[in-house]
Parts: C-alpha cells; sequence; structure tokens
C-alpha cells in the first residue's frame, strides 16, 4: 500500500482541458497512484478533442456548469452505473469580459453573475447532486487562488468571485457535517503557466513579476499545486478540513525583496 492508499478509489475530475491544466495534472497522478478517474468537460467539442490523443480511451462525461439539466444528469449516470466516488475535483473557472477589461467598480453585472454561476455556484451544485454517490468519508477539492486580498488590476472581479468560492468551502463542510464525514478544501495557488490564465489581460506581466517576487525566483508549478489537490483528496489529509491551503511557493513572505526595491528606486 503507497502513502497516500488511493489506489483502487474512484474520483470524478472537472476541468480538464489539456496537458497545461491544473486538472490534468491532478488526474494524471491519480492514475499513476492507481486510482480510477472519470472525466467531465464542459462540451461536446472539448470532449472530442480530449479523446483524440490525451485521454484515449477513458470515460468522459459532458456537463455544462450553466445548466441544472446537465449536472442532475451526470449525477443520474454515475449513479445508474452503481459508481462509489471517493471524491471529486473541481478545477473550474471562467470569466467573460464582454465589454474588455474594466476598473473594478465599473464591472457588467451579466459577467460577473455568470463568473460566479460557473466559478464558484457550480461546487454546490456538483456537491448536492453527487452526494448520492460519494462515500461517507469523500474528498472535494477545488482550485482556487493563493490571495483575495491583493487587489489587482488584470484579475478584476475574479478575485471577489474566487472569495465567494473560498467562503463556500467552509459553509459547505459545515451543511455536510450534519450527514456525513466528507470533507471540502481548496488549495490557493498563485500564477501558474496554464492556457486558462493565458487569457487573463496582462498575465504574462504579473508571472513574470511573481517570479522575481518569489524567493526562489522560479514561479510555483502546475504539478506542485496539483500535488497539494492529491494530498488532500487522500485519507492522508483526514484532519484537513474547509481549508484553503496556499501554495505560492512563498512569494506572500517577499513582497519587499531587497532586489525589487533597488529596481524600483531607481
Amino acid at each position: 500500500m503507497s502513502f497516500l492508499n488511493i489506489e483502487n478509489k474512484t474520483f470524478l475530475v472537472f476541468g480538464v482541458a489539456n496537458k497545461k491544466s491544473v486538472a490534468y495534472g491532478i488526474a494524471k497522478t491519480l492514475e499513476e497512484e492507481g486510482a480510477k478517474v472519470i472525466y467531465s468537460v464542459r462540451s461536446p467539442q472539448r470532449k472530442e478533442q480530449l479523446e483524440a490523443k490525451l485521454l484515449k480511451d477513458r470515460e468522459i462525461h459532458i456537463c455544462d456548469f450553466e445548466s441544472q439539466d446537465d449536472i442532475d444528469k451526470l449525477a443520474k449516470n454515475i449513479q445508474d452505473a452503481g459508481v462509489t466516488l471517493d471524491g471529486f475535483v473541481h478545477s473550474v473557472a471562467f470569466a467573460n469580459y464582454s465589454e474588455g477589461l474594466k476598473p473594478f467598480h465599473q464591472t457588467v453585472r451579466k459577467d460577473f453573475l455568470q463568473a460566479v454561476d460557473i466559478s464558484c455556484y457550480s461546487l454546490i451544485a456538483l456537491t448536492q447532486a453527487l452526494t448520492p454517490v460519494l462515500s461517507n468519508d469523500a474528498s472535494i477539492v477545488t482550485i482556487s487562488i493563493s490571495t483575495t486580498r491583493m487587489a489587482s488590476e488584470n484579475y478584476g472581479y475574479m478575485g471577489p468571485v474566487k472569495a465567494a468560492l473560498d467562503s463556500a468551502v467552509a459553509f459547505l463542510n459545515k451543511s455536510l457535517s450534519e450527514t456525513s464525514n466528507i470533507r471540502v478544501n481548496a488549495v490557493g495557488a498563485s500564477l501558474l503557466k496554464t492556457s486558462a490564465s493565458a487569457g487573463i489581460p496582462n498575465y504574462v506581466n504579473s508571472y513574470l513579476f511573481a517570479e522575481k517576487v518569489i524567493p526562489r525566483k522560479e514561479a510555483l508549478k502546475t504539478k506542485e499545486a496539483a500535488d497539494t489537490a492529491i494530498f488532500l483528496l487522500s485519507e492522508r489529509s483526514s484532519g484537513i478540513v474547509a481549508q484553503t491551503i496556499i501554495v505560492d511557493a512563498g512569494m506572500s513572505i517577499n513582497y519587499f525583496d531587497k532586489n525589487i526595491i533597488n529596481k524600483v528606486m531607481e
């Protein structure tokens, strides 16, 4: 038996887009550790793309988080198949800057509400729908960010959306504790080099800055965030409940790095 003891356990992973995805990093390691992974993606097109190469011969479901019917159908399909899940991974975020990047106080209502629906409420909806097929001590892990208090202009309204996600983690745990030992936690990752992050305005500059601020002068690797999620999915983290585990390679302790200060002062 391995230390993590996840061999022969079954997990559902949401959010694989390509090999750079945090969700893919999590799923890949789960499979390497002997777990069975069921995948869910947003559209038939994404499923077709992934089946062609990256997730060939895997079980892939389609679930658009904006459709309650899709969520209910997914849960029913898993239940009808007689599958018991030992946990699931919620690695999904979406922001639609339909009118371009605006100052936060000019946030477009429909964009903000759509982001909350897909990036935050979906975790609540999935937990509700999947509870009947989750084991009594299942682990749910969502992917958040390392800080929701750093008001980065280019991240815009997604900071408050991720703050809502972190809060939902706590409330879900309290609610689920009435009938089960199901745990919910979040991985608060700092800036990562993923395809999704590439869509954030001026993200590259923020990423390069993070590399300078991080003590080791190297940005967080996707695998490092994924490995933390693996630990949270395993029974070895059974005492960790309702937490956002910060994984930032030390960025938060080094904003006043002398080398950065000297460059600014020049």
